[in-house]
């Protein structure tokens, strides 16, 4: 409950909304939030190559940098379902740490390879609920987003999939053309040494893997807890912004529709 608290500097009221949209999440689409196991196969291998993992330094800031290597997800090898886990089981194990929650993270995404048939791995519909409702879900605080070699095939793919996050994530958006760019925001020497760091790349991955190890049996617990009644945001026909006023009066006092195990 504290990560939650934390990403929304102690507001009760809006730490128990984002409560609620994170098990509605789960319960909304299992397929893609549930049984994060790194052994399941397909996870394993994704994982493995290197698709995403965190640096083993933090950046100046304090931050945890996560990078994103687009290149190492196969589209006619992985599916969105891969994809999606593979995200969210770094960002749960990373946010065990309370030196994340408090700091937050940044972003660092190579995009190199990527193509059109990676687009296609999502329906549109899809795509956009599970970046909406992921930003809206998951506490974690997003400082900086890096993007190094964006394919100009894609940049049409990129802007749509950054419209769909608020406002002030996408202030947080950075392109980089080259390395000598990335390195003047993200210190070169935390990077992986294929991207002028010190440490290889795979060192980085295999570090990630044992940690992964040993929060398993952690991440695959999360599956305990469930939701009696599924949120779903309603439009103010007012003021036209999102409000969870009325399922927050429906929870007097607490979260008494909440089933942990």
């Amino acid at each position: 409950m504290l990560r939650f608290l934390r990403v929304k500097k102690f507001s009760v009221p809006m730490a128990q909304q984002t409560l609620l949209k994170y098990l509605s999440l789960r319960q909304t689409l299992p397929h893609l939030c549930k049984r994060l196991d790194y052994l399941e196969p397909s996870v394993n291998e994704l994982m493995s190559a290197g698709y995403i993992f965190p640096l083993l330094e933090r950046d100046s800031e304090g931050r945890k940098v996560i990078f994103y290597a687009a290149s190492k997800l196969d589209p006619y090898k992985f599916t969105c379902a891969d994809m999606t886990k593979a995200h969210i089981m770094t960002y749960e194990a990373l946010l065990e740490d309370e030196t994340n929650q408090v700091h937050g993270f940044c972003h660092v995404s190579d995009l190199a390879g990527i193509s059109a048939a990676h687009v296609t791995l999502w329906s549109p519909s899809e795509f956009t609920t599970a970046v909406k409702w992921g930003e809206q879900s998951i506490p974690m605080r997003h400082k900086e987003m890096h993007f190094l070699n964006l394919p100009a095939p894609v940049r049409l793919v990129y802007d749509l999939a950054r419209s769909t996050f608020s406002e002030k994530i996408r202030k947080r958006f950075k392109v980089h053309s080259n390395l000598k760019e990335l390195h003047s925001k993200v210190d070169a020497k935390i990077l992986p040494k294929e991207y002028g760091g010190k440490v290889p790349m795979q060192e980085m991955i295999d570090a990630w893997m044992r940690e992964l190890k040993g929060k398993r049996e952690r991440l695959m617990a999360l599956d305990k807890m469930s939701l009696t009644c599924v949120y779903k945001p309603q439009r103010n026909r007012k003021s036209g912004d999102s409000s969870l006023k009325s399922s927050i009066n429906s929870l007097p006092g607490s979260f008494r529709r909440l089933e942990v195990d």
